[in-house]
């Protein structure tokens, strides 16, 4: 698995972003797609997230230095900032409807996939 590659959808295509092998099972990690900053994660299960990285809250560019978990069967991950939670599928924060600024409270969600290397065999 250390040739297999993560991409994520960027408007009508994808874009390779680091290696599966380089995400640490429960850590986060910043890519930057286009002009956006985007956490990733590799869950403890081996599933891939990916959720805008700034915090609603702060406004600061944080959420892949947030801690993974889950609420019952939802997989989130907590803001290292004021520890809002997040739901990684969908975006939404669990703990709070809006930001400060009256927005929905949530983060963007980008789709999220693995590929085999060029050349190389196809990924389960």
């Amino acid at each position: 698995m250390t040739d297999i590659l993560v991409e994520l959808r960027h408007g009508a295509r994808w874009v390779p972003v680091l290696r599966y092998a380089d995400l640490v099972p429960g850590r986060g990690v910043t890519v930057l797609l286009g002009e956006e900053q985007v956490a990733l994660f590799r869950d403890r299960e081996g599933r891939l997230h990916a959720v805008g990285n700034r915090d609603p809250f702060s406004g600061a560019q944080v959420i892949s230095r947030g801690l993974l978990g889950s609420r019952g069967d939802t997989r989130v991950v907590a803001s290292p900032m004021y520890k809002q939670v997040f739901d990684l599928s969908t975006g939404t924060c669990l703990d709070e409807p809006t930001a400060p600024d009256g927005t929905p409270a949530r983060l963007p969600v980008w789709p999220v996939r693995t590929t085999p290397p060029e050349g190389g065999p196809a990924c389960p």
